[in-house]
């Protein structure tokens, strides 16, 4: 009676066959996390700041995404970076909309 991994990953783990090549799976997984976290953090969080303050938030931001990308195999981390992702997009256009709005009212 073993335990079938694959039951247990994550929907991009089992996307990207994680178990099957872990070498690629894991770099495709990292790839995704990456961009995402990217995505979420501009749309969310980023503040205009220098190219140099820039590229080291980016580098610290790349570090974590390592990290993310053990927890992933298992959890639903790249899931929830797509959730967000989309309720910032859905956000900034509604945003965008209601300044738009305001600008014909005046």
């Amino acid at each position: 009676m073993g335990v079938d991994i694959n039951e247990h990953l994550s929907f991009f783990a089992a996307l990207f066959k994680v178990q099957e090549n872990s070498t690629l799976g894991m770099w495709l997984l990292y790839l995704t996390i990456v961009v995402l976290c990217i995505i979420v953090f501009k749309l969310g969080f980023a503040p205009k700041l220098p190219i140099g303050k820039s590229i080291i938030i980016y580098l610290f931001l790349l570090l974590g995404c390592t990290i993310l990308t053990f927890f992933a195999v298992f959890l639903p981390i790249t899931e929830g970076l797509v959730v967000a992702a989309l309720i910032l997009v859905v956000y900034k256009i509604r945003l965008h909309q209601s300044k738009k709005q305001e600008g014909k009212e005046i």
